[in-house]
């Protein structure tokens, strides 16, 4: 049985905000005796707006009434009316998302993306969605090797690594092709990123001068030469470690990968700009010197899907009930909105209570942003017919691992395929305080989110609803 919807994806970066509206048919492809496995069948897209620059009040502000007129306006123009509209997300990205009033610009799109997902996405959630935009997992997993993939915006370069199609690690740079900003016309520098200036081993111009690209040379340089020791192309992390975005960590992979590029700065590597100053910005010479690189020129190079809309096109939703016989909760409180998921992989699954600890420790700063960690749901395959010692490891290890969200006031909320969620959760309680919530019978993925529902028949029925992200392909 198939079921068709209206969605919409919005999405506002450092540097551009676009909107996409979708029609997406969505099936159930699990027998009636098994878990609901509900995939995206076919995706249309029906609209994409033009490409905006993001309005901003200030460095630090963005123009919340500014970037609601730009979707207004595109929404007019597509001839769609908001009411229409079923499911969405709202994706605040990049440097954006750390803008004072980025919840503010939210609010004002609330009303525009149906029964809609927001995130703000943090430097690690963002490698993933863009990650995923660009077809980058996808490839791994059909071809049955590691990609890494570049989302290089205007101020900083989401990395993602995925091995097999799974997801192995994420990071972030600061480079991106408004790390300077000059005026189109006269090439005069209007704008000198602070980053730069704290490398200090590349001084840019000053603004008030005039640029040309031999004076920017030695900073792209530099910067091209941070990316190419991310991948491991180059030996060496000292340019790699001077560009680390602050609270964030990346390991170069240990074989070279296949290389992709998503991006604003993506489109200027693989369509060349003959004018360098068309931007206004240093994205043309940076994705000139990324083309021109010997050590990226020797890597397997991939093409994105999508380059600068590597991004969502709107979101599916699926509501199912589960049966209050198989899930376990304590002191939750309902309903729980827009959870986003953070998904295991298998081996990290089999591990150890404390390779589990560590798995979770290093995962949950996927979702953090400057104000810290916020709630999410950990999602978990499961395993059949698990043993009581099995059963208390796991719980030992998802406790310890979980203990940073209690500290931070959050609910200890599994998701988990298999149906184990009851004794699971049993096994977990007395190992955590605070609020905890195990449900089974419910398929997952990074890059989901999920909603909860009070319990109704007396406890008996849990109502969920699984939204997924939804990408072009």
């Amino acid at each position: 049985m198939s079921e068709q919807l209206l969605s919409v994806g919005i999405d506002i970066g450092t540097s551009t905000t676009q909107l996409v509206i979708s029609r997406l048919v969505l099936e159930n492809r699990a027998n009636p005796f098994s878990v609901p496995r509900v995939a995206i069948a076919e995706r249309e897209v029906l609209y994409r707006s033009d490409i905006h620059f993001t309005p901003l009040k200030s460095e630090t502000v963005i123009d919340a009434d500014g970037v609601r007129r730009i979707v207004e306006e595109e929404y007019r123009k597509s001839g769609f009316d908001k009411r229409q509209i079923g499911t969405g997300a709202v994706i605040i990205t990049g440097e954006t998302a750390r803008k004072e009033n980025a919840w503010e610009v939210l609010g004002a799109l609330s009303a525009f993306a149906g029964d809609f997902v927001v995130a703000t996405a943090g430097p690690d959630l963002e490698s993933i969605l863009a990650a995923r935009g660009a077809g980058a997992d996808a490839y791994a997993r059909e071809h049955h090797t590691d990609v890494l993939n570049f989302d290089i915006g205007g101020g900083t370069s989401n990395l993602a690594l995925y091995s097999h199609g799974e997801l192995v690690r994420t990071g972030c740079l600061d480079v991106g092709g408004r790390l300077i900003k000059l005026e189109r016309e006269t090439g005069l520098v209007t704008y000198v990123s602070p980053v730069l200036r704290r490398t200090g081993v590349c001084p840019p111009p000053a603004a008030g001068e005039r640029a040309h690209p031999e004076a920017l040379a030695p900073v792209v340089e530099f910067l091209t030469q941070a990316l190419e020791q991310a991948a491991g192309l180059r030996p060496g992390r000292d340019k790699l470690d001077a560009l680390l975005t602050e609270g964030t960590r990346w390991e170069p992979p240990d074989r070279p990968p296949v290389c992709s590029f998503s991006g604003g700065v993506a489109d200027c590597i693989y369509t060349p700009q003959g004018d360098w100053r068309a931007y206004g910005d240093i994205g043309v010479l940076l994705g000139r010197a990324i083309r021109e690189s010997p050590r990226f020129r020797g890597a397997q190079l991939r093409a994105g899907t999508e380059t600068i809309r590597a991004t969502v096109v709107g979101a599916g939703s699926h509501s199912t009930e589960l049966s209050g016989s198989t899930i376990f909760y304590r002191n939750a409180v309902f309903p729980l909105k827009n959870l986003p998921i953070l998904k295991l992989t298998e081996a990290e699954e089999r591990g150890s209570a404390q390779a589990l600890e560590q798995a979770i420790g290093a995962k949950l700063r996927w979702f953090a942003d400057e104000g810290g960690l916020s709630q999410l749901a950990l999602g978990l395959r499961g395993e059949e017919n698990p043993s009581y010692s099995r059963v208390r490891e796991l719980a030992q290890g998802l406790a310890r691992g979980l203990e940073p969200l209690r500290r931070a006031g959050f609910a200890s909320v599994v998701v988990v395929e298999r149906d184990m969620a009851k004794v699971l959760g049993q096994t977990m309680a007395p190992l955590l305080e605070g609020p905890v919530l195990c449900l089974d019978g419910v398929g997952v993925d990074n890059g989901d989110y999920i909603d909860i529902g009070a319990p109704v028949a007396n406890g008996a029925v849990l109502p969920v609803i699984i939204k997924t992200l939804v990408f072009n392909k």
